[in-house]
């Protein structure tokens, strides 16, 4: 065996930023989950030009989003600042929920209805959709490969508010169980995990557009009836 010590080196770190998408154009406040045609509104390409500027003079050599249409167009600005072909994964792709393509506004969604209530018996797992096992595993894995790709520079992952907020969680080794309305990730914002090699040594968290997102749609914000219409990741 050897006595010899390895040294890591600056050369060793990478940087992978998961970005949550753009505002959609939602005008009925459904919960658009993995459903197809949901593309992002006006505001929402500001946002994705807005952090495509604030990425520019970053060292990125790999773009890869969620096969969803909002995550494809966040990503593209970005890639084609850095001239890049966008990649797509998906393992990026939103999280399954059984509640996909309702409305679940405040006050008129589908929690009224006594019908849907067996879908809410355990939150911990949780019993409405894709468990947050699932989510941690192929978001894990996804982030590794973007590391991989752009190993010693820098990455830019596309997804969605619950499976960035899951990983993120289980990075810092909190439980994966929570208030939604507490996730700290909102819209367009960048969750960036560095590597020193394989192992994540840091997160750290940016929103580049925050000006630019409704109020009503920040982490923490209270929840305000007819004006959830962005609703989902």
């Amino acid at each position: 065996m050897s006595n010899e010590t390895t040294h890591e080196t600056d050369d060793d770190l990478t940087v992978v930023h998961v970005m949550r998408h753009g505002e959609v154009a939602n005008p009925d406040g459904i919960l658009y989950g993995r459903l197809p045609g949901y593309h992002l509104s006006e505001l929402g390409r500001r946002m994705a030009d807005r952090v495509a500027e604030h990425l520019a003079s970053r060292d990125v050599t790999y773009v890869v989003a969620s096969p969803l249409e909002r995550a494809q167009e966040t990503a593209e600005p970005i890639a084609k600042a850095h001239g890049l072909d966008l990649a797509t994964d998906e393992r990026l792709i939103e999280a399954g929920n059984i509640f996909q393509g309702k409305t679940f506004g405040v006050g008129d969604g589908a929690l009224r209805k006594p019908g849907n209530w067996r879908h809410l018996i355990n939150p911990f797992r949780p019993s409405w959709g894709e468990p947050y096992v699932d989510q941690v595993v192929r978001m894990m894995n996804a982030l590794s490969t973007a590391k991989d790709r752009a190993r010693g520079h820098e990455a830019v992952v596309v997804s969605h508010q619950l499976p960035i907020w899951i990983v993120r969680s289980y990075v810092e080794r909190r439980r994966l169980w929570h208030d939604p309305r507490k996730r700290q990730c909102t819209l367009a914002s960048l969750t960036s995990f560095t590597y020193r090699g394989d192992r994540i040594v840091s997160v750290g968290y940016t929103e580049p557009a925050r000006d630019l997102v409704p109020a009503h749609l920040l982490a923490g914000a209270k929840p305000v009836k007819g004006k959830d219409k962005a609703f989902g990741a």
